[in-house]
């Protein structure tokens, strides 16, 4: 059974940064999506990044860009979110998450929350003004 830890969530004030980490287990796939997800008190899960191993092709949501990077380290079964410039609305629960996909498909992966088996339990991240 697939498992992900997070780490690295924190408080911050704005402009600051943080590194987040997701460390798999259990993976016995060879390309797999994997992506960064973030949730505000009161409103909807939604997609930061996303990583497809394989090609690396990356996506982010149009708030991060530019500030936030996705990076894997396959070796290690870990995912990496280096987040930049933080800002206030940046604040929530940071969850990793990851599924399985056929090592033939290339380009981005989804980022619909539903689309991904499985996550892990978060880390939190405050952004002070």
């Amino acid at each position: 059974q697939v498992r992900l830890r997070e780490s690295g969530g924190g408080s911050v004030q704005a402009g600051g940064s943080l590194r987040l980490s997701c460390v798999a287990s259990g993976v016995r796939y060879r390309s797999t999506c994997t992506g960064w997800f973030r949730q505000a008190p009161g409103k909807e899960r939604e997609v930061v990044a996303t990583a497809r191993t394989g090609d690396g092709s990356t996506f982010y949501a149009d708030s991060v860009k530019g500030r936030f990077t996705v990076s894997q380290d396959t070796a290690e079964n870990t995912l990496y979110l280096q987040m930049y410039g933080l800002k206030p609305e940046d604040t929530g629960m940071y969850y990793c998450a990851s599924n399985p996909t056929s090592s033939r498909v290339t380009g981005t992966c989804p980022p619909n929350a539903e689309r991904y088996d499985y996550w892990g339990q978060g880390t939190q991240v405050t952004v002070s003004s």
